[in-house]
């Protein structure tokens, strides 16, 4: 069973750090492109960035370049986003998500992804 489980949320401050790990089991995360999402309170969600599988090319959201870095642990089967000088407009619920493309870069898009992991709260508050 294909499985993708978010973690690493939590509140910080205003120019803090937090890294979001997106752990994937059932399947191999390297060959997949894995994107990260968020979504605040009445917004749609987001893309924020996301890495191509086995060429680990990437992509950020304007909002996010410069502060937020995607990367992957293929021995841990695990994507990572570390996210710096968090603002308070980064505060939302984070999701990572998988899918299987043969060409192509990643895209920001959620209908492009078929796996979606329970998402995690991210808060950035004084």
């Amino acid at each position: 069973q294909l499985q993708l489980v978010e973690s690493g949320g939590g509140l910080v401050q205003p120019g803090g750090s937090l890294r979001l790990s997106c752990a994937a089991s059932g399947f191999t995360l390297e060959t997949y492109d894995i994107g990260w999402f968020r979504q605040a309170p009445g917004k749609e969600r987001e893309g924020v960035s996301c890495i191509r599988g086995r060429l680990s090319t990437t992509y950020y959201a304007d909002s996010v370049q410069g502060r937020f870095t995607i990367s992957r642990d293929n021995t841990k089967n695990t994507v990572y986003l570390q996210m710096n000088s968090l603002k308070p407009e980064d505060t939302a619920v984070y999701f990572c998500a998988a899918t299987l493309k043969l060409f192509g870069e990643c895209v920001p898009y959620p209908s492009s992804y078929n796996y979606w992991g329970q998402g995690t709260q991210v808060t950035v508050s004084s």
